[in-house]
């Protein structure tokens, strides 16, 4: 029986279609026949599925002009532009999509990395059209129970690529029926929902998911629409020897046996009538009917079997835009239900029911939402939830850029403070790794100009290290000027270091000369802080921001330095700051670690002051990073 909720709320619903509407006659200069038989079977199919305009992620060459997740992310960002929710504030990111760009790892994966956003937990639900229901149902149980807020549900859907003719090359551009159908049917588009513990009301009238019931017959059926088996479905892609092979063979040709695809509706149609029965909805009561059928063709076919079964939804109740953005799989049901609320005008009490029928092995899945009017108590826009810190940083621990220390292996009085600066490193290299440039460079658009500006704003900032460091050793006084022979030490080793990157900032071409290079706001708030601090007595907590920089230079440069020699077309002299810092900023550490643990056996309190620094120190290095790329400095 379906599951109920008493808590989640429909915030907001987008979709995203890439490029122009492809008319019938234009979809030739996308997916060309492939043959003599090719024609007709299109103009067979076109004709039975009603569709008029559909949309495609590649160009008329075949080109991938839009990936998969990037489709994704368009849809998310116009779903929260609607509710203004910072992408901070959510916690949960629940992906359905019979697959992405990759076979591994998992889509909503691969769309929290084109996002850039902040550690959260994520769900990829494979299928077919049913898989966005999939995603929806894992959110709002999530919500239900309180573990999350607000979550993004996301669909998406880019077919194009494997319709384009030349894929149909290695079998000699011939094809059976079941794989040629499908490319006159589907196409690419996305969709995302925003769903929420706390109603967001709009025009006084907020939306809540009642139930959701999915059912698989998988058991009773074979494969209806598959990719990755052969026609006769006895292999898989797997088993050929090469991937070519299993081409050859037709393994990798998405396929729909139309002769089981009755079957689908008559059992869909019978779990609709169960639920009639038990009492989870009336036909009557149903106000808009949004179904997800993948060809006008089968239309009369589900009035036929409602009519049959005395529960007929009269046809001015059912919503469709099939005809205008074409048949997107599991993110058709997302965009028809977004385009739906953009059109409608709704008032309180009003049933939207949802019906998706999935032909990739028999599955029925149903959605009930209800209009309401704001209730007392509502909230009105975006309400920030409550952050649990400690699962937060639990979970930021198991990033695989780990602290620079871990405690376990420190002497017993340093591990509190060391856990305490592990969960604050970890928010700190998240929080860094989402920065544009950052993010930029990990994502594979990183350029020689891009270095440039990076180091030209760097340079003066390093210039600057060794002299905090030695205002500070002349500001220790009494027990604490022990520490001044190791922090002279560290300030002796990287006086010269700028000079080094002024010269891997010549090597990309900069011209500037070394006075004229700038910090840029961030870089400029870092420097007054540090110099501050340093001239106060005894500042022992700046060993904290000693811990963020040397820990930036030894467990986050080494990550970088590889895709910085893969994007950027600079010799190895280009890059010898930061291959000298991931390999010596080891032994800085090592430093630093004797110096906190002479500091506490002097004062125990210190740590309080070490780990504030650092906290401080985090929050202003983050603040450069983030200037990185709005700045010209770079010549």
């Amino acid at each position: 029986m379906p599951i109920q909720f008493k808590n989640v709320y429909l915030a907001a619903a987008s979709l995203y279609l890439p490029g122009k509407p492809i008319n019938n006659d234009a979809m030739d200069d996308y997916i060309a026949p492939i043959n003599r038989i090719s024609a007709r079977i299109k103009k067979r199919i076109l004709d039975e599925n009603g569709i008029q305009t559909r949309h495609y992620a590649i160009d008329e060459e075949g080109q991938t002009v839009e990936s998969h997740a990037q489709l994704a992310v368009k849809a998310i960002h116009a779903c929260l532009d609607q509710t203004q929710t910072p992408l901070e504030q959510i916690s949960l990111l629940s992906v359905g999509s019979s697959g992405g760009d990759a076979l591994m790892p998992g889509f909503a994966n691969m769309i929290q990395g084109e996002l850039g956003a902040p550690p959260m937990q994520t769900l990829s639900s494979q299928g077919v059209c049913a898989a966005g229901v999939s995603a929806i149902e894992f959110a709002a149980q999530a919500i239900e129970l309180g573990a999350h807020q607000h979550a993004l549900v996301v669909t998406a859907e880019m077919p194009s690529r494997m319709f384009k003719r030349s894929r149909f090359a290695p079998r000699g551009y011939e094809s059976d029926f079941d794989a040629h159908f499908l490319r006159w049917m589907l196409s690419d588009g996305a969709g995302a929902m925003q769903l929420s513990r706390q109603p967001l009301v709009k025009n006084g009238l907020q939306i809540k998911l009642k139930w959701i019931h999915q059912k698989s017959f998988s058991g009773d059926y074979p494969v209806c629409m598959q990719l990755g088996l052969t026609a006769d479905r006895s292999q898989s892609f797997l088993d050929f020897a090469s991937s070519s092979e299993a081409e050859a063979a037709g393994a990798l040709s998405l396929r729909q046996d139309i002769r089981l695809l009755p079957h689908l509706f008559d059992i869909c149609i019978h779990e609709y009538v169960k639920l009639v029965d038990a009492g989870w909805i009336k036909s009557s009561e149903i106000d808009h009917f949004l179904c997800h059928y993948s060809s006008a063709k089968f239309m009369p076919v589900v009035e036929d079997l409602l009519a049959k079964a005395g529960l007929t939804i009269p046809p001015e109740k059912w919503y469709s835009n099939l005809a205008t953005c074409g048949n997107t799989g599991s993110a058709s049901i997302f965009i028809m239900l977004a385009e739906f609320l953009q059109q409608k005008t709704l008032t309180a009490g009003e049933k939207i029911f949802c019906f998706i029928p999935e032909s990739g092995r028999m599955t029925a899945a149903f959605m009930l939402f209800e209009v309401e009017a704001e209730q007392d108590g509502t909230h009105r826009g975006y309400t920030p939830p409550e952050i649990n810190q400690q699962a937060l940083q639990a979970n930021t621990l198991e990033n695989s850029i780990t602290a620079p220390h871990q405690a376990k292996d420190a002497p017993e009085p340093l591990q509190p403070l060391l856990t305490r600066l592990a969960s604050l490193w970890q928010d700190y290299r998240s929080n860094v790794w989402r920065t544009p440039v950052i993010h930029h460079l990990v994502s594979g658009q990183f350029d020689v100009a891009a270095y440039r500006n990076w180091t030209a704003q760097w340079v003066p900032q390093v210039h600057e290290g060794s002299k905090w460091m030695r205002n500070a050793v002349a500001s220790l006084t009494g027990d604490f000027a022990a520490l001044g022979a190791l922090i002279e030490m560290h300030a002796g080793d990287e006086q010269n270091d700028f000079q080094i990157l002024y010269q891997d900032y010549q090597a990309t071409g900069g011209t500037a000369a070394l006075a004229d290079l700038k910090r840029n706001p961030g870089g400029e708030a870092l420097n007054s802080y540090l110099h501050a601090l340093a001239a106060t007595p005894n500042p022992i907590g700046l060993l904290g921001a000693i811990y963020i920089i040397e820990g930036t230079g030894q467990r986050i440069v080494p990550a970088l330095l590889p895709l910085l020699r893969q994007q950027v077309n600079l010799p190895a002299a280009a890059f010898r700051f930061l291959e000298y810092h991931g390999a010596n900023d080891e032994h800085h550490l090592a430093r630093w670690l004797t110096a906190v643990e002479i500091t506490l056996a002097i004062d125990p309190t210190a740590a309080d002051a070490i780990y504030r620094t650092a906290k401080r120190t985090a929050q202003l290095y983050l603040m450069q990073f983030e200037h990185i790329q709005e700045s010209d400095t770079a010549s």
